[in-house]
């Protein structure tokens, strides 16, 4: 047998599986319920410009909010022994361990009017605040789910960082400041950029997080598309056009970021 004879079951798999579904879509996206060809499901998307705004909106504050805890984490992390490493790297994949279901379950306890957080503050003596059911709560739920897909991949580029060139750094008389700004900073960099896109496309497309800590209240394109398919103004073609648009967003948005890690990286070389 060849070696690319090999690789006829995987490009089975995702000709099956990924392909014929995007196809799929396509097709469905194109054409209406008689199978007639139309523009008329995209032109339809107009009414719902608030929600791929909000969509797009908390996606960015979460993605955010998971750079600016996520990036000292990792840095301190890859700053550790290798033994410490280990341990703090399995204490980060362990919540991954558990359903993403049960998690968001769980900040419903936590987040709910009656939950842990509001006893806590009742306990001493501290108002109540209600969370639940807000967009607050939904950028919550994003962030605890998705924060390790932003520590780890800062962490991998971070710990390779190779020590010479920061004593290097410190010989050429740069400060603490400065060996960060411009030589830790833009080597991690590629680290960022992958840690973005694996938390903002996620984010933007996510619809159980808006549904269990948002109370069905926060409408975003994940919940759009799946009520286009599952509720009761059940309209494939629509959800279907709505996809195929948040789709090659998302590709688009993949394609910036690439390029800008790709020009960074280069700028960082020379």
């Amino acid at each position: 047998m060849k070696p690319k004879h090999l690789a006829v079951p995987y490009v089975g798999w995702l000709a099956l599986f990924v392909v014929a579904p995007i196809v799929l879509v396509i097709i469905y996206a194109f054409t209406t319920p008689d199978g007639a060809f139309t523009f008329d499901n995209f032109a339809r998307m107009g009414g719902f410009t608030r929600v791929f705004a909000a969509s797009f909106r908390l996606a960015f504050i979460a993605t955010v909010i998971c750079i600016v805890l996520g990036y000292p984490m990792a840095y301190v992390l890859a700053k550790e022994n290798q033994r410490i490493q280990r341990i703090l790297v399995m204490l980060i994949m362990l919540p991954l361990w558990m359903n993403f279901l049960l998690r968001t379950y769980a900040w419903m306890s936590i987040l709910e009017n009656t939950g842990l957080l509001n006893r806590l503050l009742t306990f001493f003596s501290l108002p109540a605040i209600n969370i639940i059911n807000t967009p607050t709560a939904v950028v919550i739920g994003m962030v605890y789910n998705f924060l390790p897909f932003m520590i780890l991949p800062i962490y991998s580029v971070i710990v390779k960082i190779d020590n010479h060139v920061l004593e290097a750094g410190q010989d050429l008389g740069a400060n603490p400041l400065e060996i960060f700004t411009k030589l830790i900073l833009p080597l991690s960099l590629p680290g960022i950029l992958s840690g973005v896109t694996m938390v903002f496309v996620p984010s933007v497309s996510t619809f159980v997080i808006t549904q269990l800590l948002g109370g069905g209240m926060i409408i975003l394109l994940g919940d759009l598309i799946e009520m286009q398919f599952l509720g009761a103004v059940y309209n494939p073609h629509l959800g279907s056009a709505i996809a195929l648009v948040m789709m090659v967003i998302v590709i688009a948005f993949v394609i910036v970021m690439n390029k800008f890690g790709d020009g960074e990286e280069k700028a960082v070389r020379l």
